[in-house]
């Protein structure tokens, strides 16, 4: 019973978080961001002090129920780890193997020393949550949206038009590399070994191992029922159970309870310690944090270099420019702040629904790879969107109100009069100023009777509307700056609209 209400739960979450990130439709309602909200590192970087005590009395009291039934990495394992069953002549058995404790401890070390000296991007590497969830955009994904083209297609045809063509392209060669490279190894791993990523390079298996140590509910070897066969041994994906020496290493064990079905003598049980049965062999050393010696930061390479004058003459006499700053997401208080909380999880790449952020490859440097920033290639930041603050999970993204996000500056409008088409071409546009929600953008008097951009920057909140619009190549003649502070806009008074009356019908 205990196994199946494990399946059934994990099950229900696994399909949900991955339903989710998947979801460009809006089918599940934004209030299931929820479910990000209850993982470890996302906890433990947006300080969501009840979650964490939550996980913690949960591993002291039952083990690592977190790893089995909580993190969808986990669950992604067993469900692989399942179907390799079905594959082959032979029973898929698996065997007891020594804990690599140095090893599990090292990269615990690492992964701290990394994430304090501001390079977060092996923690973003090594989170199960948030490396599942890139794998899930990056390579699930764009997969789950040919297949409903395909399915539009093909419905289309019938004169049935429930499905809609959407954008399948990759939003980052990088990521998606980064992505498909850690789902082979997570996937080879679990095939033939079923749980090692988890109990040997997962740095939050190894923490929650050490706590479950501790814990209350345990699955116990009844010595005197055990016959020592090993049965139970030959179920256990993550090779923790010494049959010969009738001992489980409970800081492996992830609470799945197939040992518990298989044993035909009963000698196995899930409950606390008893005088009835007979306490395990201790493990004769302790679990202590290796610290691997200081890494140096790595230093951020810079983006590229800046287009020369000479490239700009060959195209059209345009001026050449380079953003110097990226944009972080509205709601990130900083570009510091953002680096040091974000592990690329990319539920808020997944959740836009302006797609107008993308993972970093160079932006932020080598630290920020992946990290999400705002890109204005495909669209701009709707003005009263507020959903990338509200599903981020590690407080990277704080939530903002409509009324804050309209006051908050993540970038400025820079004009470059050279390469507006109004200067180049001696024709009227504006499509700049009509797509700018606060009148940041305003067209002033030219010559010949044309009017072109003049800009103010206290009121820009750097939507990037201006810049998606402009027809200008292939430099744009409106471009948004990132801010490395995020400011506070000035508020912009609305134009008011002068009411005509008609006569008639106008004509």
């Amino acid at each position: 019973m205990l196994r199946k209400i494990r399946i059934g739960i994990s099950v229900a979450l696994f399909t949900l978080i991955t339903f989710y990130f998947l979801d460009f439709a809006g089918i599940l309602p934004n209030s299931f961001h929820r479910l990000a909200h209850i993982q470890f590192i996302p906890a433990l970087l947006s300080f969501s002090i009840g979650v964490l005590i939550f996980l913690i009395v949960l591993t002291l009291l039952f083990g690592r129920i977190y790893c089995s039934t909580i993190c969808p990495m986990g669950i992604f394992q067993d469900v692989v780890a399942r179907g390799s069953k079905f594959v082959g002549k032979k029973k898929k058995r698996y065997s007891y193997s020594p804990a690599k404790n140095i090893l599990r401890w090292i990269v615990v070390g690492i992964t701290a020393i990394s994430f304090f000296c501001g390079f977060t991007a092996i923690l973003g590497l090594l989170d199960p949550y948030s490396a599942y969830g890139r794998i899930v955009v990056n390579v699930f994904k764009p997969v789950y949206m040919l297949g409903n083209n395909l399915l539009e297609s093909v419905f289309s045809q019938f004169k049935n038009y429930t499905f809609y063509q959407v954008d399948a392209s990759v939003l980052s060669v990088a990521s998606l590399v980064i992505a498909l490279l850690t789902f082979i190894i997570i996937l080879f791993l679990a095939w033939k070994h079923g749980r090692t990523w988890c109990n040997t390079i997962c740095p939050v298996g190894t923490v929650l191992g050490f706590l479950s140590r501790f814990s209350l509910f345990k699955v116990r070897i009844d010595q005197n029922k055990c016959n020592g066969c090993g049965l139970c041994a030959t179920k256990c994906k993550a090779a923790c159970i010494d049959s010969k020496n009738h001992a489980v290493d409970y800081s492996r064990c992830v609470d799945c309870f197939d040992c518990l079905e298989v044993c035909n003598k009963h000698a196995l049980v899930y409950a606390p310690s008893s005088e009835s049965i007979k306490k395990e062999s201790a493990d004769s050393s302790k679990r202590r944090f290796l610290m691997a010696g200081a890494i140096t930061a790595a230093t951020a390479p810079k983006v590229l270099a800046q287009v020369k004058e000479t490239a700009a003459t060959l195209l059209g006499g345009q001026k050449a420019y380079q953003k110097k700053n990226p944009i972080t997401p509205p709601g990130s208080v900083s570009r510091e702040y953002f680096q040091n909380h974000c592990t690329s999880c990319h539920l808020c790449v997944s959740k836009c629904p302006s797609h107008v952020l993308k993972p970093a490859f160079t932006e932020y440097g080598l630290g920020g790879i992946m990290q999400p920033t705002v890109n204005f290639e495909k669209g701009f930041c709707n003005f009263d969107c507020t959903v990338c603050g509200d599903v981020c999970p590690n407080g990277a993204i704080k939530p903002l109100t409509v009324e804050e996000k309209h006051l908050t500056q993540m970038g400025y409008v820079v004009f470059i009069e050279e390469n507006c088409i109004v200067y180049t071409d001696g024709t009227s546009c504006g499509a700049c100023s009509e797509h700018c929600p606060t009148q940041a953008i305003a067209m002033g008097p030219y010559k010949g009777g044309l009017t072109i951009p003049h800009v103010n920057t206290d009121i820009c909140v750097g939507c990037g509307g201006c810049e998606y619009v402009c027809p200008s190549r292939p430099f744009r003649a409106v471009y948004i700056e990132g801010n490395p502070i995020q400011k506070a806009a000035k508020p912009f008074k609305e134009t008011e609209k002068e009411e005509v009356e008609i006569d008639g019908f106008g004509f």
